[in-house]
């Protein structure tokens, strides 16, 4: 077995970070036989944006992707990112809910779950970590990576104790803004090996451009497995470059074991991918440039690019520096959230309501005030008290688990979209996204039925994580 471990996101981070995830699944097939005798640690193929652009972009059902996916790669695992309680929407859902898709997930072929929470709150992770395990899943515990007054080594340190003390399979180290600096990395991968007895796993972007040396320092303290993107869709706001990492392990005690000849057998079906959706528009030369902003303003790159259309909707373009200087003293009032789906959205958006508004929180988002109601979780730090009391005024706070105010969902999302159902699965694509799943169904039927199809809906954006 290689000491160092490759996990390919080419099917679902790379182009989710680059081409807002508009990747096909017949883009995908004809190299799953390549992709699976590749030598990959396992291959990340959905969570994430991946489910709501099958439904929102492409009138593809996520579930028949994965299980098509899982039929043409029988001997490689496959991966996927959850957001915890949220799972793969932007809210929290019933404990009975979370548990039904994790068991769906691995049901349909899904051998690796990687859950986090966008505030590293614990508790939010508990119930997926639960039912991955009880349906035969492996459990990769991840830790959401950002700095901070409280985002200490130490800090990081002891979150991983306590991810394994609750069943964690492996601890990821998930730096979705690129700003786990390359010693910092060296530092952090070694003492989490020091204290927990489980493989470490590192997700990082090269948004900063440091990403390749990030792993490198990783790997040399002992990190097992590490995420890269095939170069087609790598480097920039996507994770480093596969064939560069392999390369640079080659012969050493890090041998991957993967062959660049084989992988260049990829890249060149993938360069046909990355130019069709640089042809219609998907993927900017932007996302491939090194932008310093990432470190300085801990943004990562699709909550950039949200920012950059808001203010365009808003003839505001040229704010965008107002508006960059503006996130970190959001972030800071509302008690220094890592920057990931949904944390990432919300601060954006309340950073370019400030702005605009010429007064900060004279106009405050609804999300903005859950935050701090404490309806997503426990904040890394407690936030000023005046700054509570004029946003949510006399609100009680929530100092619990946020779920365990939402009663068992299932039945009634069943009983809501009878007509529709054709499989169990339906019910939990109906849960996360109502809007999207009816017209979706009627699509389907309409097919079945040599109709028209209705026209899809493209009215919310794709959040990145």
């Amino acid at each position: 077995m290689p000491k160092v471990k490759i996990m390919e996101t080419i099917l679902r981070d790379a182009h989710q970070s680059q081409a807002a995830t508009r990747m096909r699944l017949d883009e995908m097939l004809p190299v799953a036989d390549i992709l699976d005798g590749a030598g990959y640690y396992a291959l990340e193929a959905w969570g994430g944006a991946t489910f709501d652009s099958c439904l929102r972009y492409l009138n593809e059902d996520p579930w028949e992707r994965l299980r098509r996916l899982k039929k043409a790669i029988p001997h490689t695992k496959l991966q996927m990112l959850l957001r915890g309680q949220n799972i793969l929407g932007y809210k929290h859902y019933a404990d009975d809910v979370v548990e039904k898709f994790c068991e769906a997930s691995i049901n349909n072929g899904i051998d690796i779950i990687r859950i986090f929470d966008a505030l590293n709150d614990t508790r939010n992770m508990k119930t997926a970590m639960t039912a991955t395990k009880k349906y035969g899943g492996t459990v990769e515990a991840a830790i959401s990576y950002t700095t901070s007054k409280v985002h200490t080594v130490d800090y990081f340190v002891e979150l991983a104790k306590e991810l394994e003390k609750m069943g964690a399979d492996i601890i990821c180290i998930k730096d979705m803004a690129n700003l786990l600096l390359p010693y910092t990395a060296y530092e952090l991968v070694g003492r989490i090996k020091d204290a927990v007895k489980l493989p470490v796993h590192l997700h990082t972007h090269n948004t900063a451009g440091i990403g390749d040396m990030t792993n490198l320092k990783a790997i040399e303290a002992g990190c097992d497995i590490v995420d890269t993107a095939l170069s087609p869709l790598g480097n920039g706001t996507s994770q480093p470059a596969t064939e560069a990492l392999v390369a640079t392990l080659k012969g050493t005690e890090y041998d991957t074991g993967i062959s660049l000849e084989t992988l260049n057998k990829l890249t060149a079906h993938f360069n046909g991918v990355a130019k069709r959706l640089a042809d219609e528009g998907f993927l900017s030369p932007q996302v491939l440039k090194v932008d310093v902003n990432a470190l300085i303003y801990q943004v990562p790159g699709g909550m950039l690019s949200n920012l950059i259309n808001q203010l365009k909707e808003q003839g505001a373009s040229d704010r965008l520096p107002e508006v960059l200087k503006e996130v970190p003293a959001v972030r800071a009032d509302l008690g220094y959230p890592p920057l990931v789906t949904p944390s990432s959205q919300i601060v954006g958006t309340q950073a370019v309501l400030n702005v605009l508004g010429g007064e900060r929180y004279k106009m405050v988002t609804k999300e903005t005030k859950a935050m701090l109601a404490g309806e997503y979780g426990k904040l890394p730090v407690e936030p000023d008290e005046k700054l509570v009391k004029k946003i949510i005024g006399d609100t009680k706070r929530i100092t619990y688990r946020p779920a365990d105010d939402i009663k068992p969902e299932l039945e009634n999302y069943k009983k809501e979209i009878a007509e529709y159902i054709e499989r169990d699965e339906d019910v939990l694509t109906y849960a996360l996204f109502p809007q999207l799943a009816i017209p979706f169904f009627k699509r389907r039927l309409a097919a079945k039925s040599g109709v028209d199809a209705v026209i899809f809906d493209k009215t919310e954006k794709v959040h990145p994580v």
